[in-house]
């Protein structure tokens, strides 16, 4: 039987789709951010 192997997503895409960069640049991704926040998750890597 053959393992299934996931899509490899670029991580350039994934930075730039979902990044720290890319939710500060709309307000509901600046909601996001201050959401997680509070809840006190660390934002290094999004």
């Amino acid at each position: 039987m053959a393992m299934h192997y996931p899509r490899r997503v670029s991580k350039i895409k994934k930075i730039r789709k979902h990044g720290f960069r890319a939710r500060m640049k709309t307000k509901s991704g600046r909601k996001i951010i201050n959401a997680r926040r509070r809840i006190g998750r660390k934002l290094t890597s999004i």
